[in-house]
């Protein structure tokens, strides 16, 4: 199946807008469902590096792994999950517009899953996927507009 694909403008500076939608701490303030995340390296992300994040899946808490495939700041980031019987892939995107005052984000989420989430990725991720993407870089744009706009 193709990946879902969700595109939003936002009235900020591309590298404002990579730094906030590729820093792991900061998913619990855009995406539903995540209460924590970090990557393991310090300093500037390498390819290889492995990204964790804790979801709130119904009742339970549950940590994923990610292990970051390519970064281009302040163009591109993607992951692809390592763990889990449902392991997403997630490509970002972010281009300029209005002379890089302006931006448009991308993200493109698919799920790859193992033993039973092979049958839950088509029942109820994918769905569930579809609806919260737009609600979630509605959220992303809230609130990276309401910061001050950084220029580099």
């Amino acid at each position: 199946m193709a990946p879902i694909t969700t595109s939003i403008d936002v009235d900020r500076p591309p590298a404002q807008v990579f730094a906030y939608v590729t820093d792991p701490t900061r998913f619990v303030e855009w995406q539903k469902g995540v209460v924590g995340g970090h990557m393991d390296g310090s300093g500037t992300p390498q390819v290889g590096e492995k990204c964790r994040t804790a979801r709130r899946i119904g009742f339970a808490e549950r940590s994923v792994t990610a292990e970051l495939t390519h970064i281009d700041t302040p163009s591109t980031w993607g992951v692809h999950g390592v763990d889990g019987p449902i392991r997403a892939v997630v490509d970002v995107t972010v281009d300029p517009l209005d002379s890089a005052h302006r931006s448009r984000v991308t993200i493109a989420v698919d799920f790859v899953g193992h033993g039973i989430g092979k049958l839950l990725v088509p029942l109820a991720v994918r769905p569930q996927a579809r609806k919260e993407m737009p609600r979630n870089l509605a959220t992303l744009k809230q609130r990276l507009e309401a910061q001050p706009a950084q220029q580099n």
